[in-house]
């Protein structure tokens, strides 16, 4: 599992033109699947988004978690955070999950990471062309993969 974090003023997901999920201040987690992701990796994941601290204290300092600072998390599936490039110029989708594993996947991790906030988590419409508007805070990114626990 392979997540994309932006700490964000605010973001918001469209779909045809319709806002589907938005928030305030908080996180932005976009998430990408392999077919061998598990429970240990949702629930890994969602404890390391939530718990993790970059978000401004009153210093400015990061310091504090996105529970911490009773801010909201927005969830987007994003397949393509697997895409390869080591055979030429056109992305290779293979690692990442098909959506009938994903879909499943990524539902499960987004109640993760509501239980774990104590707050409903807006997210996106699964397999819909999306988009996704944000006002990155810092600017602040990070990319957290599972297989690579830190």
């Amino acid at each position: 599992m392979r997540v994309v974090i932006q700490r964000v003023r605010a973001a918001a997901v469209a779909v045809a033109g319709e806002t589907v999920g938005k928030i305030g201040p908080g996180l932005l987690v976009l998430a990408g699947f392999e077919e061998a992701d598990d429970e240990a990796d949702l629930a890994w994941m969602a404890g390391k988004i939530v718990r993790t601290r970059i978000m401004a204290d009153d210093s400015g300092v990061m310091n504090r978690s996105v529970l911490d600072a009773d801010g909201e998390i927005l969830a987007v599936s994003q397949f393509t955070l697997f895409a390869s490039l080591k055979k030429g110029n056109r992305p290779s989708w293979s690692r990442a999950a098909r959506g009938d594993v994903s879909q499943p996947l990524f539902e499960r991790f987004v109640a993760r990471l509501s239980a774990e906030l104590g707050k409903p988590v807006p997210t996106g419409i699964f397999g819909a062309d999306m988009q996704v508007s944000l006002v990155n805070d810092g600017p602040v990114t990070i990319v957290v993969d599972s297989r690579q626990a830190e």
